[in-house]
């Protein structure tokens, strides 16, 4: 049984991630202490709410440095929702650029759509080769949120040496990021522990990639 860290930053549905990553089959532990974090077999990032005020969590707790040195090491990591778009370079809410993990170069801003938030179920488009989406290519997920990252910015490796990230994306006014498999960094922007079995069996897919 794969030990998880449900990150633990003072944002995020902790308790109901908890329950989910733990129905999919993994031994969950949510908290903040840096040693648990790194030694886990995976640390999941939940996140609910503004961006500045969850990067200002996840500095609080040295959760950035956490997930910089997992991935460092080659170790896994699952963001969701703001979870997922504090990966990014930035954000801006409100007129106000607040600075990200930068895992991932590009901007999180509000979506461009007659009714924000987007709150509900939707389809998604998955790239071919996916694994976190195995078994889940025409399923619909969860997904209550104002802000996306509208474009992909990461450019592929010329030399082909490194394998180009597999973007998911899905549509609400325009295209949005949904979810990313990059390496030892996934993330989704839909909530997999709100999102019913499709959302079970994307965990389980997650967990099953975990050494």
């Amino acid at each position: 049984m794969k030990k998880i860290v449900i990150l633990d930053y003072g944002s995020g549905n902790l308790r109901s991630a908890e329950r989910a990553v733990a129905r999919a089959g993994a031994e969950v532990t949510v908290t903040a202490d840096r040693d648990a974090a790194l030694a886990a077999d995976g640390l999941v990032v939940p996140g609910v709410g503004a961006f500045a005020a969850c990067m200002a969590g996840l500095r609080s707790v040295h959760g950035d440095q956490i997930i910089g040195r997992r991935l460092a090491g080659g170790r896994p990591v699952l963001g969701i929702c703001v979870g997922m778009q504090i990966l990014f370079s930035k954000g801006i809410e409100h007129g106000v650029t607040t600075q990200g993990c930068d895992e991932w170069p590009g901007t999180v801003d509000r979506l461009n759509a007659p009714v924000v938030p987007h709150m509900g179920w939707n389809t998604v488009d998955v790239p071919e080769g996916s694994v976190l989406f195995e078994g889940l290519r025409d399923e619909r997920f969860y997904f209550v949120h104002s802000y996306a990252a509208r474009s992909w910015d990461l450019e592929t490796d010329p030399t082909g040496t490194i394998p180009a990230p597999l973007v998911t994306w899905s549509e609400h006014g325009d295209r949005f990021v949904a979810a990313v498999e990059n390496g030892p960094l996934c993330a989704t922007q839909f909530h997999p522990e709100k999102s019913g079995d499709a959302g079970a069996h994307l965990l389980r897919n997650w967990l099953a990639t975990l050494a």
